[in-house]
């Protein structure tokens, strides 16, 4: 190192306690930024030392390799709070605040608009990224803008509103370009009984935890759906419920959910992703897209056909 390496940095940190499918190697670098002027620091600090640089949210929807990841790697859950403006409608939150928290804190303030995210494993960041959604709604119905930063000049921060981000089923324009969500701005609907619209909240999350396999490490939903079907259907009408590779599997639950079973590998669940497209494209000639981001060294996957 030719800098002072900034407080709370670390040295070969294991990943898998940081994604919902506990799995993935060291990180070479690791720390958890309080505030957004830390996490600025520290990729200043990875500049100067040539080395790359990535930014997590909670773990979700990423499969990070069993190899694990060079440079530096940044969590951004510590990252939270949120200004709620009930009158106005409006919702300031911090990258890192866990989405279903921010639903239910909204369903208690008497806004509308997030019931659908409380059953939604990330955070604001990842759900702004990622234009997650559930239940009939998504982020680009209710998000304003964001505040991110550029990681090639960590000192430039930029507001994009929703229409710079180029909004599409479960994408953005932040996927494509190595920017930093710090915070983001919602405009809810305002004015509702909280009491109707915490019990629509929680109504959406007994749907999903009664459906899903919340009792098992997962990331949520590994495919796109492939519009106007659903991946988890065309999954489960060729009987893949319960398909196996190592310690990951497909959910006899929902068949759009990949679960680790207790000790499966990074590869494992990878590899298992390759056999479902594969299924899939060889009965209905329809290529799965994961929603699923990989991060690190993973194997190329060359299946019989």
């Amino acid at each position: 190192m030719t800098s002072t390496a900034p407080l709370g940095l670390r040295r070969a940190v294991g990943l898998a306690d940081y994604t919902t499918w506990k799995v993935g190697g060291p990180a070479q670098w690791f720390a958890e930024p309080e505030r957004a002027d830390e996490l600025a620091e520290l990729l200043l600090w990875a500049q100067a030392e040539g080395i790359s640089s990535r930014v997590i949210g909670a773990g979700s929807n990423l499969l990070i390799s069993d190899q694990g990841l060079d440079g530096l790697t940044l969590c951004n859950r510590r990252l939270q709070g949120a200004q709620i403006d009930a009158d106005a409608g409006v919702i300031e939150a911090q990258a890192g605040e866990p989405i279903p928290t921010l639903a239910r804190r909204a369903a208690r303030a008497g806004l509308s608009g997030l019931e659908w995210a409380v059953g939604i494993p990330g955070t604001v960041g990842g759900a702004a990224v990622m234009n997650a959604g559930a239940q009939g709604g998504c982020t680009a119905e209710v998000l304003e803008s964001v505040s991110v930063l550029d990681p090639l000049d960590p000192t430039r921060r930029l507001t994009l509103t929703a229409s710079d981000l180029d909004f599409d089923y479960r994408h953005s324009r932040l996927q494509l370009e190595p920017l930093v969500v710090l915070s983001a701005r919602f405009r809810l609907s305002p004015g509702h009984d909280p009491a109707s619209i915490s019990q629509r909240t929680s109504a959406n999350l007994h749907s999903r935890t009664s459906s899903q396999p919340y009792q098992q490490p997962s990331c949520g939903s590994v495919f796109r759906n492939p519009e106007p079907l659903k991946a988890g259907q065309l999954i489960e009408g060729l009987g893949l419920k319960g398909l196996s590779v190592g310690g990951a599997q497909v959910s006899p639950i929902h068949a759009n959910f990949i679960v680790n079973t207790g000790h499966a590998l990074a590869r494992e669940i990878d590899q298992l992703i390759a056999l479902v497209q594969q299924h899939v494209s060889t009965a209905h000639a329809i290529a799965l897209h994961t929603e699923v981001k990989r991060l690190g060294p993973f194997e190329e996957i060359a299946l019989a056909a």
